[in-house]
């Protein structure tokens, strides 16, 4: 009997099984519900590998990344999923598995798995950290608003803008708020306002809707542009139950567009309350201290040195009358004592003089302009010129008479 049976190789055993499998239309479009398990990504290819099973079975699953690449969120073991796709059979091991083409959480909706999930990721990294934010300008001259050009939000906003402080200019940088490309749309956006410093402070936002309609603000692009802004950024979406990742993101978070405008600029009343508070204050400083200088310069001006300066002068010429009665009578007395030591000298100088020697009978003898002062140096014959007291004379030598008696 084997054979009259047609024989064939694995292959063709393989890629006839296969045939039939996808030739099987209620298999072509399947939507199967399971617990994932020994769930692998490949970074090389991008593609995922699991076991999907129940309580009593188990088929192995692939989701190339292509397909995967569309999920909001990410898959791990443990997750009860609804997997859509086809079965098939991977001719090379001859087994049959799902190939998956869309994949959502069964009993738990899969965008509040994806905000999850990015939630945590994101501030992991840090973007929701309260280091990082900082405080709004006092009195911005220019507010940018990224929103529908068309929604209820911006005219709310413009009309609170223009009632709190009209002196501050709207610049609106209209967006898609909900759909695809919305994301895109309003990162751009802030990217814009930031690049060309178009606005002091930034007001994201939209209206109220469902996490469907609000989840441009829940994707990564969006949140990061929040974040990386230089400008302040209050992010204002939804209403007050609603609470988007660019919530934690921004520098201030206002329940609704219309709170976000109240808090972006001050009250302008207030503020010329605040002004007219501080210039009474002021006026009030200033006027306190005028009457302390008023009252210091009176008390300057009822001193007696400023009622009768006179009087200060005639003080002062009594005392320099008598500084300089002192003054002539220590010259006088020092004029006595130098005299007195003058005549002292003098009389010194007299009783030293050869002249007045000379006075009393004495001659000095000179020869050739040299005094002669000792007999022996003299020869006869020389001329000697005698000095006296009243004049001199012209005497020649004829003898030396020496004490020893020797000529």
């Amino acid at each position: 009997m084997l054979q009259r049976m047609q024989v064939l190789s694995v292959t063709q055993l393989n890629k006839y099984v296969k045939f039939l499998f996808e030739g099987d239309d209620a298999l072509r479009m399947v939507c199967v519900s399971g617990e994932l398990s020994n769930f692998k990504r490949y970074p090389a290819s991008g593609h995922w590998y699991f076991t999907l099973k129940d309580a009593d079975a188990s088929i192995p699953g692939v989701m190339f990344r292509e397909a995967n690449l569309r999920l909001p969120f990410q898959p791990q073991d443990g997750t009860r999923v609804l997997i859509r796709g086809r079965v098939s059979l991977y001719e090379r091991d001859g087994k049959y598995q799902f190939y998956a083409d869309d994949m959502q959480p069964d009993g738990l909706g899969a965008l509040w798995l994806a905000y999850e999930q990015l939630k945590e990721r994101l501030a992991t990294e840090g973007l929701f950290a309260e280091d990082r934010k900082r405080p709004l300008p006092a009195i911005p001259r220019r507010v940018g608003v990224v929103t529908s050009g068309s929604g209820a939000a911006v005219q709310d906003i413009c009309r609170i803008l223009g009632r709190r402080f009209p002196a501050a200019r709207v610049v609106l940088c209209p967006v898609q708020v909900q759909g695809a490309g919305a994301a895109e749309q309003i990162a751009a956006a802030i990217a814009l306002l930031n690049q060309y410093a178009a606005a002091d402070v930034l007001i994201v936002g939209r209206g109220g809707g469902s996490l469907e309609e609000l989840w441009a603000f829940n994707e990564e692009i969006t949140v990061r542009a929040v974040a990386d802004s230089v400008i302040p950024v209050i992010s204002a979406v939804g209403h007050e139950s609603d609470t988007t990742l660019c919530d934690f993101a921004a520098d201030l978070r206002a329940s609704t567009p219309s709170a976000a405008a109240e808090l972006a600029v001050p009250e302008q009343a207030e503020l010329l309350a605040r002004v007219k508070n501080v210039g009474d204050g002021f006026c009030l400083a200033i006027r306190r201290a005028l009457e302390q200088r008023s009252k210091a310069l009176a008390q300057l001006t009822a001193r007696r040195v400023l009622q009768h300066p006179g009087a200060l002068l005639q003080t002062a010429r009594q005392r320099l009358d008598g500084l300089l009665m002192q003054l002539d009578h220590a010259q006088g007395r020092r004029m006595m004592e130098e005299k007195a030591r003058l005549a002292r000298v003098c009389a010194r100088l007299d009783t030293l003089s050869p002249l007045a020697v000379l006075s009393r009978g004495y001659a000095l003898a000179k020869r050739a302009d040299a005094t002669v002062s000792r007999a022996e140096l003299l020869r006869p014959g020389d001329r000697l010129a005698l000095h006296f007291a009243d004049g001199s004379a012209t005497v020649a030598v004829e003898s030396i008479n020496l004490k020893t008696g020797e000529a």
